[in-house]
């Protein structure tokens, strides 16, 4: 019941997912993330504990096949699973389950994997891992925005559209980008609208928040001030 794209990008050691889906708040289950260690999407009747089980097995060593493997061992359900993963390496390995519903499956590479169930058909996976390929010199946020939308022109989830979401997470406990759209008429296109909110608004003030480089963040108040007066911004802090 849905399509995602997880991705490693080496140069910045960022791990992220973009998944969209023909249900309800698609974000809140499907992606899961852990800085240094890999990316996960679990989808298709989603098992939310196959995430996290996977993201211990990588940072223990197991490889990403080897670490699917051991985390859907123990679940009766894994015929109507789908999970796919990549690691700091840039390995990535896929299972997609023998009863899920076609037009299913994955496509494991180099950096990223995509994935998906319930498709429209095979165009949908090779379509998002094509633009994701062909846009190597974007951002990672960008080129998996372009991806996402190639997949959704070669038809998407055959049931429709609702949701779609962007997790992405580089050195902290917590991501770098987290965006939901849990329920809309064109989720990818409202998508695109808060990324691009994002990066004007957020992505340029992520190194003046606390962070592991830096617990305390920018807080001299003085000079935040003069960041507000500089923007016409009318605020002052209490003396």
């Amino acid at each position: 019941m849905t399509w995602s794209i997880v991705a490693h990008d080496p140069a910045t050691g960022a791990f992220a997912v973009a998944v969209s889906t023909c249900n309800f708040a698609v974000g809140a289950s499907c992606p899961f993330l852990r800085a240094g260690v890999g990316a996960v999407s679990t989808q298709s009747f989603t098992n939310r504990y196959l995430g996290p089980a996977i993201l211990d097995a990588l940072e223990r060593g197991l490889a990403p096949a080897d670490a699917i493997e051991s985390a859907l061992a123990g679940d009766k359900g894994r015929g109507i699973r789908q999970v796919h993963c990549v690691d700091r390496h840039g390995r990535s390995a896929a299972f997609t389950g023998d009863n899920c519903v076609d037009w299913c499956g994955d496509s494991p590479d180099k950096g990223f994997s995509v994935a998906g169930n319930m498709l429209a058909g095979p165009g949908v996976v090779a379509g998002t891992a094509a633009a994701f390929r062909v846009n190597s010199g974007l951002p990672l946020p960008e080129r998996l925005m372009l991806a996402m939308e190639a997949g959704e022109a070669e038809g998407g989830d055959k049931r429709g559209r609702q949701s779609a979401a962007m997790l992405l997470t580089t050195t902290e406990d917590f991501p770098d980008l987290n965006l939901r759209v849990d329920d809309h008429k064109d989720p990818l296109v409202e998508l695109r609208r808060l990324l691009g909110i994002w990066r004007e608004v957020r992505a340029p003030f992520l190194e003046d928040a606390p962070r592991k480089a830096d617990p305390s963040g920018k807080c001299d108040i003085d000079a935040i001030e003069t960041s507000w007066i500089d923007r016409g911004v009318t605020l002052r802090f209490r003396r």
